[in-house]
């Protein structure tokens, strides 16, 4: 990544000698895994990575010394040093037993805060996967596989994300394999789907009719594995299906096609498999709910008699006495019933939590699985017990609860699938963006002079790189491009947000998956696959929505401790009640006539196991971050995870660029006064020769406007120019024509010993307090013009910085600019605070000023000159009309470039905070109310209990209600002070 990038190259010239050179734990010998083997230490030995991390926190050598010993603990330590005074911590490590993150949340857990400055880790061979894990029903679940997948050797890092049910696993292939973690996933009880492996890789399936044998499909495998570009085929004889990994700008899946049915000599027939790659995230969820709804379905067949035969019939006078009726000695034939009914409840519909705690228990962990299999397995056992101690003996009259049993069984199925459903809804903006995409295209084969031979429809997935698609009024634009022939009006709202359609015309770029609306277009294709900006907008949803706030660790810590803890106070509950009844602590009228004082503390330990629900905390962060992403994403908002969401809500100062941010970005020469006798053709040639090297927005303008001094017939090449130098925020240098040119500012100037006369200070003076940016040009050492360079603000931006204050955030500019331009531009923004002359290290160390003066900070910019502060800031906004480096190095893209759209980014983070606060709320307070009450607490001064099963069903609402709380967030509106904004810029175009 970009940002990571720019860390590693400005902090490369740090050295690890300012450490402390004595550690305070010299005597502590590497601590290796268990089970690892002499013969492995040697082999690792040697093997050595390094990291260097920040530390705050720390204020003495105590506090050193505590961040060393938590370091130290940890297996693969080799060394270990911490300097207090700098805030440091180098560690040497082994990455086969340990990484750079296990380090950095070690730093954490003994209460400090931890970022990696260096490491190594990022230079090794790495590689991304994405697996899907079916199974997981709470955060102990997502936890513990992630700490499973963590400790296998080569992994760098991981992230499990309950909501999403997805791992990312990051490693290093030359140590681990794919299938390894595959393997280990569903050695802990789950199904493990491969989803991707890498970034740049497409996928396609394909399904052979007319192969007959394997050997054929052999056959047909090593085919298109000797294509270029191909990296993988997967073979499934029986389904005569073929899976192939390739580089889309090498090959594509017609030449798949083509090999394949050459191969055949005809015979084969090849089409895209019909449920696309395994059958994507919506056909798996939708399989899920279907399989919970069975579940549901088959269990209320039998529930449903338990509950009538329990609590209705042997109320009516004669269907009461038939039940009555002994069977064998007192066991009644209602009991025998009950028994029958809910034995299949217990042990074939509930198969799957003794199944999930089983697992759960052998990995030395605790989940919900847990819970409900002992509190319906006590129910149900001891109704066992009673009905058998009936049975045998000729004076016992028992009192079964297999309704108890059976009706929580049914309850938490319900509770289950309604929160699938409602998961399911959570992602629905990623559903709705993958659907961009037109299911067929109009393929155009183009003759030797550019004229059309034949047009084809064709499935869009078949598309490939330098294609020609045709484009017709009201059908969706297939791939990314660029225009060939033909001008239209192109509505990019469902990508960008921008809502007004878009002009197109020859060489402009379109973006797949956007809808034409009334001219015909010819696009060549030039991102397909995975490359295409809507695949790259999928997926950075999609990994935003794994990415885990900083408030979820709130839910894991408490998640580690939940179940045993439940389990503790359930038998505390039952032993207390239990002991209470036995020694006459309380009378014996408490105690309904249809139970005794055991079966009554039975009761209460029960409900107190079923009502407490780890799920809810588990989701009350995950889902709100899905579906605030997936809302953000669709107000053209991309917000790159969690960790930004969280701190954007709580952004107190804004520091915006100047050029592209507040203003338009796209700046013009108004006027040129020359100060030497000179040709004015003459003297923009050599301006431009010098500037047209240079990437920067006004040295553009510079040229564009130079073009105008040429005739239209004649080609603007420029003289050639030699020893191009670039300044980052002060100009450039060059030698045309064997004369010297400096273009810049005035810093510029007097650093190059170039005399700045008082005309031209004057002329200086008079073109910043019109807001417009100075240029000075000397040719030869001296000074021969001034150019004056207007880039208006932005529509809209003064009335942002007004709601900006509004909302109690502080607006400051840094530009690097001139003062006097700086000045009149904050002037008509509003802008109090400015920093004009600026280069890109000193942006970066405002925003480290305002953070030390106690502020949480954003940075909007759109820049290469911006990427150390958007990397600096708490919050980086890029704008989405700027550079790659700038959007790579930001947490959030704008990518409307749309000022407003920072105060939707803010405003919608505090909203999604709100909701995630809300959901601990319900959470916390359906165990922190419904423990006790299930306990019993009103039971003495109310006679109110609460039965096992409603016990059950409040749990299940838990998990319901905070994902349906967390679904409101679904009706995201933005500030209503926004709203008059496109309707006031429609009329200013």
């Amino acid at each position: 990544m970009a940002a990571k990038f720019l860390q590693l190259t400005c902090l490369r010239s740090v050295t690890y000698g300012d450490l402390s050179p004595a550690p305070h734990y010299p005597s502590m010998p590497t601590k290796y895994p268990k089970g690892v083997s002499e013969q492995e230490k040697n082999v690792v030995e040697g093997s050595e990575s390094r990291a260097l991390l920040s530390v705050s926190g720390m204020t003495c050598s105590a506090c050193a010394g505590s961040v060393e010993k938590a370091v130290k603990r940890l297996p693969g330590i080799k060394e270990a040093a911490v300097d207090v005074i700098n805030g440091r911590a180098f560690v040497l490590f082994y990455p086969c037993f340990v990484n750079e993150e296990s380090i950095r949340e070690a730093i954490e857990d003994a209460g400090f805060g931890a970022d990696l400055i260096e490491g190594e880790m990022s230079e090794r061979a790495s590689q991304v996967c994405r697996i899907r894990i079916n199974g997981m029903t709470c955060t102990t679940c997502s936890s513990d596989a992630e700490s499973v997948l963590r400790s296998i050797r080569g992994v760098h890092k991981v992230r499990v994300a309950l909501a999403t049910e997805e791992a990312e696993i990051h490693y290093d292939p030359r140590i681990m394999t794919t299938d390894h973690f595959l393997a280990t996933i569903e050695d802990m009880g789950y199904d493990a789907i491969l989803i991707s492996t890498g970034d740049d890789i497409s996928k396609i399936q394909l399904k052979v009719d007319g192969v007959r044998t394997v050997h054929s499909m052999r056959m047909l495998e090593k085919s298109i594995l000797a294509l270029p570009g191909v990296e993988n085929v997967e073979v499934e004889p029986l389904l005569s299906k073929l899976s192939v990994s390739y580089k889309s700008d090498l090959t594509g899946p017609r030449s798949f096609i083509n090999v394949i049915e050459s191969t055949g000599s005809g015979r084969y027939s090849v089409e895209i498999f019909p449920q696309g790659e395994g059958g994507g995230r919506g056909a798996r969820r939708q399989e899920e709910i279907n399989q919970y709804w069975r579940s549901f379905s088959w269990s209320l067949v039998f529930t449903i008699p338990v509950f009538l035969l329990s609590m209705v019939f042997m109320y009516i006078p004669g269907i009461g006495r038939g039940l009555d009726l002994k069977v064998i000695n007192m066991m009644s034939l209602g009991e025998f019933l009950r028994w029958a009914l809910a034995t299949p409840v217990q042990f074939i519909i509930g198969r799957r939590f003794y199944t999930g705690s089983f697992k759960a228990l052998r990995h030395g962990s605790a989940n919900m699985d847990v819970l409900i299999a002992l509190g319906t397995n006590a129910a149900y056992f001891y109704s066992v017990y009673s009905v058998l101690r009936a049975a045998i003996t000729p004076n016992f009259r028992g009192t079964d609860f297999f309704e108890t049993s059976s009706m929580l069984i049914s309850f938490i199925l319900l509770g289950k699938y309604l929160e699938v459903l409602a998961k399911g809804k959570t992602s629905e903006a990623i559903a709705k963006l993958m659907n961009l995409a037109p299911e067929t295209a109009l393929l155009l084969t183009l003759g030797s002079e550019g004229n059309v031979v034949s047009e084809k429809e064709i499935d869009s997935r078949l598309i490939q790189k330098n294609d020609v698609i045709k484009v017709v009024p009201g059908a969706k634009v297939a791939s990314d491009g660029y225009v060939i022939w033909g001008q239209s009006h192109v509505n990019e709202s469902m990508i960008t947000g921008e809502a007004r359609p878009v002009a197109k015309r020859t060489g402009d770029t379109v973006i797949g998956g956007t809808l034409n609306e009334n001219g015909v277009l010819h696009v060549k294709a030039t991102r397909v696959g995975s490359e295409s900006a809507l695949s790259q907008i999928v997926r950075l949803v999609e990994c935003a929505q794994m990415a885990k706030a900083p408030v979820q660790k709130f839910a894991d810590r408490i998640s580690k401790y939940f179940v045993p803890l439940v389990i503790v106070l359930s038998f505390s509950t039952w032993l207390t009640w239990f002991l209470a009844g036995k020694f006459g602590a309380y009378p014996k009228s408490w105690i309904p006539s249809s139970m005794d004082s055991f079966q009554l503390a039975l009761q209460f330990g029960i409900s107190v196991m079923v009502i407490a629900c780890p799920c809810a905390l588990g989701l009350a962060t995950p889902t709100a971050v899905m579906v605030g992403t997936g809302v953000g994403a669709s107000q053209g908002v991309l917000i790159k995870g969690g960790q930004a969401l969280e701190s954007a809500h709580k952004v107190n100062c804004i520091i915006f660029d100047k050029t592209g941010t507040l203003t338009v970005g796209k700046p013009v020469v108004v006027s040129t006064r020359l100060l030497r006798n000179m040709v004015l053709r003459d003297f923009y040639d050599v301006v431009a020769a010098t500037e047209v090297n240079s990437e920067h927005p006004l040295g553009k303008a510079i040229v564009e406007y130079a073009t105008k001094f040429r005739d239209d017939e004649e080609n603007p090449a420029w003289p050639g120019a030699r020893e191009f130098t670039s300044i980052t925020g002060h100009g450039v240098k060059a030698i045309v024509d064997d004369r010297e040119v400096i273009i810049g500012n005035k810093g510029l100037m007097l650093e190059c010993e170039v005399a700045v006369p008082v005309e031209a200070e004057d002329l200086l003076s008079e073109i910043e307090a019109m807001a417009q940016t100075g240029i000075l040009v000397a040719i030869d050492r001296q000074l021969t013009g001034v150019l004056a360079i207007s880039d208006p603000l932005k529509p809209g931006a003064h009335e942002v910085i007004s709601i900006l204050k509004s909302m109690k955030v502080r607006s400051v500019m840094v530009t690097g600019d001139n003062w006097g331009t700086a000045r009149s531009i904050a002037t008509q923004a509003g802008i109090e605070t400015v920093m004009a002359e600026a280069k890109p290290e000193q942006k970066a160390e405002k925003v480290k000023e305002f953070q030390a003066s106690g502020y949480t900070v954003a940075m909007v910019g759109d820049g290469i000159n911006d990427s150390p502060a958007l990397v600096a800031a708490d919050v980086g906004m890029a704008i989405g009309a700027g550079t790659d480096i700038a959007i790579e190095a930001a947490d959030i893209v704008l990518m409307k470039s749309n000022l407003e759209d920072v105060i939707t980014a803010i405003d919608l983070s505090r909203k999604t905070f709100s909701r995630i606060r809300l959901n601990y709320m319900w959470a916390l307070g359906y165990n922190l109310l419904g423990i006790p009450i299930a306990a019993g607490a009103l039971f003495p001064g109310t006679g109110f209990r609460l039965p096992p099963w409603i016990a059950g069903a409040a749990m299940a609402a838990s998990s319901v209600s905070v994902v349906c709380c967390s679904l409101l967030l679904r009706y995201y509106k933005r500030p209503k002070e926004l709203d008059t904004f496109e309707v006031r810029e429609i009329m200013i175009d």
